[in-house]
C-alpha cells in the first residue's frame, strides 16, 4: 500500500533529488529544475513508513518530476497510472507532463501514457573540448542599483512578470551572476551565467535576453559568447536552453557554438 503525502519542507526530498538528478543521462536544465520545480507542489510516496519516491506538479496540473527509488522501481508505474487517472484527492487532476529526454524512465512513463506529446525546449550543452576566449562586447556585472533597469528591461521585451523577475534577479546580482551590455547608457543586452550550489557544480547554465530594436545584429552571439568565455574561466562547462519556437535564439546558440542533442517534452494525458 503506497501512501501519498505533500511535502512542505523539501529538504525531505534531498536524498530522493539527489539520486534523481545523478540518474539523468544529461544535466538537467538549470531553469526547471531550480526555478520552475521548486515552486511547484511536492508530494511523497511512503511504503509503509519508508519514503521511496516523490513527484511535483506546477499550478496548471503538469507533472514537473516523478521518481520511485532503485529498490522500489517496480512500484513506479502502478503509482504514475494512479496519479494521472486522478485517482488520489490530495494530488487532485494532472494533466500532463513536461520530462527532458535526459530523464530517461520519468520520459518512458509519461510516452506509455501520454495522449499526444511536443517538444517544447530545446537543450544545448558546450561540446567542445576548447577553451572559448571572450569578445570584445564590453559587459559589465549588473550592481543592486541597477536592478530596477534590468528588471524594466526584462518586462519590456519578453513580458516577464515583474514581481518574479524582481526576485530572480536581485538574487542574480547578489551571487554576481547577472551581465549587462548597455550602449548609449541604454541597456541592450543582459546576460546570465547561472552556477549551481550543490548537484550539477560542473556545469554554468546561461540565459541572455537582447532588446527588440536591436535583435539580428549578431548581439545574441557576442553575448553567448562572452558568457561562454565566462563559464570557461570558471573550470565550467556552458549549457543553455531556448523554446523550440525561437527560431532567431536557436541559431545564435549555434553560432556561439553549442549543441543541442536533448529536449524538454510537453505531453498531455
Amino acid at each position: 500500500m503506497i501512501n501519498i503525502v505533500k511535502i512542505e519542507q523539501l529538504e525531505e526530498l534531498s536524498t530522493l533529488k539527489k539520486e534523481y538528478i545523478k540518474q539523468a543521462t544529461a544535466p538537467l536544465d538549470g531553469m526547471w529544475l531550480c526555478g520552475f520545480a521548486p515552486m511547484a507542489d511536492h508530494f511523497g510516496f511512503y511504503k509503509d513508513a519508508e519514503l521511496i519516491g516523490f513527484c511535483c506538479i506546477n499550478s496548471d496540473g503538469y507533472l514537473l518530476q516523478f521518481y520511485v527509488n532503485q529498490p522500489n522501481q517496480v512500484l513506479a508505474d502502478d503509482i504514475f497510472t494512479s496519479i494521472i487517472n486522478k485517482e488520489n484527492e490530495l494530488i487532485g487532476a494532472v494533466i500532463g507532463a513536461f520530462s527532458s529526454t535526459a530523464e530517461t524512465h520519468y520520459l518512458s512513463l509519461c510516452l506509455d501514457h501520454a495522449a499526444k506529446n511536443q517538444v517544447n525546449t530545446l537543450m544545448y550543452q558546450q561540446i567542445e573540448k576548447a577553451v572559448k576566449k571572450k569578445t570584445d562586447l564590453p559587459m559589465a556585472a549588473a550592481t543592486v542599483e541597477q536592478l530596477a533597469e534590468f528588471v524594466e528591461f526584462a518586462k519590456a521585451n519578453i513580458g516577464a512578470p515583474e514581481e518574479w523577475v524582481t526576485g530572480y534577479y536581485a538574487n542574480l546580482i547578489n551571487r554576481q551572476e547577472l551581465f549587462g551590455y548597455w550602449q548609449d547608457n541604454k541597456l541592450t543586452a543582459a546576460g546570465e551565467c547561472r552556477l549551481f550550489d550543490e548537484h550539477q557544480t560542473k556545469y554554468a547554465d546561461l540565459g541572455m535576453i537582447v532588446a527588440e530594436s536591436e535583435r539580428g545584429k549578431g548581439i545574441a552571439t557576442q553575448v553567448l559568447t562572452y558568457l561562454i568565455a565566462l563559464a570557461n574561466s570558471k573550470g565550467l562547462t556552458a549549457m543553455c536552453s531556448t523554446e523550440k519556437t525561437n527560431i532567431a535564439s536557436q541559431k545564435a546558440i549555434t553560432r556561439a557554438g553549442l549543441t543541442s542533442s536533448h529536449r524538454i517534452v510537453q505531453f498531455d494525458f
